[in-house]
């Protein structure tokens, strides 16, 4: 049966993590994996999670399956994260959810959805995107469809292309949007920006698919979901898949939900039966333990305000990154302007170097990023700032001589 497969590639991405251990160079640097470090580059445990799993551990009498929406309250509480606890949508019980191995798990349950409701639909994905939308969404049958989104050039999101774009949607099709922090680059929408978009959505008749990886990680927790709960309040149908790797750190732990805002209440229950359904030939029950930390968190005063304290820290610690990144690279390149690290957010943006560039940091400076020149501004160290900033001058300064 094996005999004739083939043997694939590494990962692009996960590839660098592999490349990255087993360099020997004492200087070397990981801003490929998306994880967020500590200065001493660490990912570390949040100290509300430590809290939250010991008290997960002393009210836990069962291994038995959950059941197959997920942890008892772990989706209301989501719910209540992604739309604000007065949201219209949530009052006119709209709004169903379940719990996923996962924002990819997530992602995935949301493709074989509309692949059940409506086969021929397409998935419009932004151009750049993360590179595993292909494969989550592609895999499950749909066809996909790219609209431009990022301007390489001047390093700033191209409204006018990707609404040009949009406006040739045909209704019944999905439209991919990341609600914040866009991976790759970094830019994201304006308040005013979702607004034409969700105008252009109720127009169009196409439906959101909104990729909710990162709330908390670019302006705020509110600021954040400003265009999922936007949506949400005056469109008939939105699907957002949350992750809770970034925001809470349960990585490994595969914590994530998808949520579905439906026409009416009538529709929203059948929407859910059929999740039920699609989850059931997947994984049947979803994993318990990193959706119990997330409802003891967010349904504990005390620990919730630990954990958004915690969660300001890294959000402020990432913007100071970008900041003293832009300042890095001004001393040792004052010729370029880097200055757009700093207006995006997020932990991601675009270098703008081309693929050899790229290689030659990875091979002679050790500093591991895609080969589209994306950088998980959350991998820099205070020490190694200076160190990424001449490394990437010195690959800089040699291209520009060189005819």
């Amino acid at each position: 049966m094996f005999e004739g497969l083939p043997l694939l590639p590494s990962d692009p991405i996960l590839g660098l993590s592999v490349a990255f251990r087993d360099d020997p160079n004492p200087n070397k640097v990981d801003l490929g994996v998306g994880v967020y470090r500590n200065d001493a580059g660490e990912t570390p445990i949040m100290a509300a999670v430590r809290a939250a799993e010991q008290e997960r551990l002393r009210r836990e009498t069962t291994k038995a399956y959950t059941f197959p929406a997920g942890y008892p309250g772990a989706n209301d509480a989501a719910n209540v994260l992604l739309l604000g606890a007065d949201h219209p949508a949530l009052t006119a019980a709209r709004v169903h959810s379940i719990q996923t191995p996962g924002g990819c798990g997530a992602l995935r349950v949301a493709a074989e959805l509309i692949m059940r409701a409506r086969p021929r639909a397409r998935v419009w994905v932004s151009n750049p995107s993360w590179a595993n939308h292909v494969p989550l969404l592609g895999g499950a049958g749909l066809a996909l469809e790219e609209y431009p989104y990022y301007d390489y050039a001047n390093h700033c999101l191209d409204f006018e292309a990707m609404f040009a774009a949009l406006t040739k949607v045909p209704a019944g099709d999905v439209v991919l949007f990341h609600a914040s922090c866009h991976n790759p680059s970094g830019a994201d929408l304006s308040p005013s920006q979702w607004q034409q978009l969700t105008d252009l959505a109720l127009e169009r008749g196409f439906v959101p698919l909104i990729d909710s990886a990162y709330q908390g990680l670019g302006q705020g927790l509110d600021e954040d979901a400003f265009g999922p709960r936007l949506m949400a309040e005056h469109l008939p149908e939105v699907i957002v898949a949350s992750s809770f790797s970034k925001n809470f750190g349960l990585y490994r732990d595969r914590a994530g939900a998808l949520t579905l805002v439906s026409t009416n209440p009538t529709q929203s229950l059948a929407a859910h039966s059929q999740l039920l359904s699609v989850t059931r030939g997947l994984y049947s029950m979803p994993p318990a333990h990193g959706s119990a930390i997330v409802d003891i968190i967010l349904n504990s005063p005390e620990l919730k305000q630990q954990w958004q304290d915690e969660l300001a820290h890294m959000r402020t610690r990432i913007q100071g990154l970008r900041k003293s990144l832009v300042e890095a690279l001004a001393k040792h390149l004052p010729e370029r302007d880097f200055s757009f690290i700093a207006r995006e957010r997020g932990m991601f943006s675009f270098l703008g170097l081309s693929e050899t560039q790229v290689q030659r940091l990875r091979t002679e400076f050790s500093l591991y990023m895609t080969d589209n020149s994306r950088i998980n501004v959350a991998g820099l160290t205070d020490s190694a700032l200076d160190y990424v900033a001449q490394s990437i001058a010195r690959v800089l300064q040699g291209a520009d001589r060189n005819p």
